[in-house]
């Protein structure tokens, strides 16, 4: 029988024996590992295994609601009052709500002409609509440039207003709240935010204000990016939420559920999209990503309390937003994809006495993964690189999360995405950073470390191992490696 660990135990193994020292030192890990390693891991496993579970039980309900939904679910036009706006022989254009489009953008040179101009293009009565562009450029050859676009649009008839802070104070929520102060803004009925590479179509605004107009009850309807969401508030509704915040790093999600607070509804229509540019370069992505990841982790953090004084939603409605919402999909899902497949099988090669269950390793996290690529089937093919990309990211974004958590170091560190607006400009763009490239601005010492041990721990299992993990261990630590070395990204060939 294993006798407990005690300092007397390690004296004794080390002095007692005549082996060489490789020996003494083996008996010393020996009695480690059966004391201390052994249970630490199986407890973590255990720890991980609730985790998934619960992200498991998550997604089978999300998939169950929007699959019933879909089946017999009434579309929103049967759900809610919509009639489209027609000009009154007498009133003229004066039956459309007015509607201020609100533009901020920082330091845009390659898709300022874009986003203003496809603002300015909405079909709606010139009158009825006023279209803000909110400048923090700190470049002042962009910023005169920008201001030139605008003039351009205003000579048109355009009812279009450029306005620059002295200051970039709260990011894009301080440029956001700063543009509502205008007496312009407080005379409009609601308001669109369009960031600087949204390309609506003319008819958005058509499609989706009749919904607000019509409903008093709703307080946002979004339409669908082409890979995200984009939506018109009611401006009583965003006073109502006392507006927009700095406090972290997704003003959006904190408006949105600070609304929710009061009762308010929202109407999502994936059928509306608006066409947007994707991180072009794994730089941007990663930026995108730290700030997603840790910003609702910090709004979790600060709003926890709010949420549960709160008398105006029900209490089913606070543990949906706590529990769902926020712990299971912004802090639960991030953290269990990287410690469980990145941390948790490694070790159990290296410590065979912990066992995870197949069900853990194989039958969950394939119907997750089948959940994840119902809605884009022509990409199926390329599942398996999605995955081992995922589980790399999944290491920024735990990062991330507890950083967010904890509000350490950069919680609110706002990196813009870099945007480039056509596929020209991302292969010029990538050739410049490649010819200006530097050791150590390309190399990612973390996912390089990790690669490295998951590599190690792929060729002991090889070697060595029961369970056979090396195969998956294997691709992960080109993956992670691949990434370390700054070889993932975007380059457009020439055709």
């Amino acid at each position: 029988m294993d006798r407990p660990l005690t300092m007397a135990n390690l004296l004794e193994l080390f002095m007692g024996t005549q082996d060489d020292i490789i020996g003494k030192f083996m008996l010393i890990w020996g009695q480690i590992k059966v004391s201390l390693v052994v249970p630490f891991l199986r407890v973590f496993m255990y720890i991980n295994l609730v985790m998934l579970i619960m992200l498991f039980t998550e997604m089978v309900y999300m998939v169950m609601v929007v699959t019933t939904n879909k089946l017999f679910g009434k579309k929103p036009e049967q759900r809610y009052k919509w009639k489209q706006f027609e000009d009154d022989v007498e009133l003229g254009s004066s039956v459309y709500p007015l509607v201020l489009v609100q533009v901020p953008m920082f330091n845009e040179r390659e898709v300022y002409q874009l986003s203003i101009g496809a603002a300015c293009r909405l079909t709606w009565p010139y009158d009825r609509i006023v279209v803000q562009v909110l400048d923090d450029s700190t470049d002042p050859l962009i910023k005169s440039m920008v201001e030139m676009e605008c003039n351009s649009w205003a000579s048109k008839g355009i009812n279009i207003h450029y306005q620059v802070r002295d200051n970039r104070e709260g990011y894009k929520a301080g440029a956001l709240k700063q543009g509502l102060k205008h007496d312009y803004a407080k005379e409009c009925e609601y308001v669109v935010i369009f960031d600087a590479d949204f390309q609506p179509e003319p008819n958005f605004l058509a499609q989706t204000i009749p919904f607000l107009h019509h409903n008093p009850e709703l307080a946002l309807v979004q339409g669908r990016w082409k890979f995200g969401t984009a939506g018109v508030w009611r401006m009583a509704a965003l006073d109502e939420a006392e507006g927009w915040k700095d406090r972290t790093t997704v003003e959006d999600m904190d408006l949105a559920v600070r609304a929710s607070l009061k009762g308010w509804k929202f109407l999502y229509i994936g059928s509306i999209m608006v066409k947007n540019e994707l991180p072009s370069v794994l730089k941007a992505y990663r930026y995108q990503q730290h700030r997603w990841s840790c910003g609702p982790a910090n709004l979790f953090r600060k709003m926890v309390f709010e949420i549960m004084r709160n008398n105006r939603v029900t209490w089913w409605k606070k543990i949906y937003i706590l529990y769902s919402f926020f712990f299971v999909r912004k802090i639960v899902a991030h953290i269990v994809t990287f410690t469980l497949y990145c941390v948790v099988i490694p070790a159990t090669v290296l410590i065979p006495e912990v066992m995870i269950p197949v069900w853990a390793i194989i039958y969950i996290p394939t119907i997750i993964t089948l959940f994840n690529v119902i809605g884009t089937p022509r990409s199926f093919y390329l599942v398996v690189f999605w995955v081992l990309l995922e589980n790399v990211m999944s290491l920024h974004r735990t990062k991330a999360t507890f950083i967010g958590l904890f509000e350490t170091q950069r919680v609110n560190e706002w990196v813009v995405t870099e945007k480039h607006g056509d596929a020209s400009k991302v292969k010029a763009a990538t050739s410049e950073s490649q010819s200006r490239f530097r050791i150590g601005e390309r190399i990612l010492m973390l996912e390089l470390c990790v690669g490295i041990v998951l590599f190690g721990c792929a060729c002991y299992d090889f070697a060595f191992g029961k369970y056979h993990y090396f195969v998956y261990l294997y691709l992960q630590a080109i993956a992670f490696i691949t990434m370390g070395f700054g070889y993932i990204g975007t380059q457009v060939l020439s055709s």
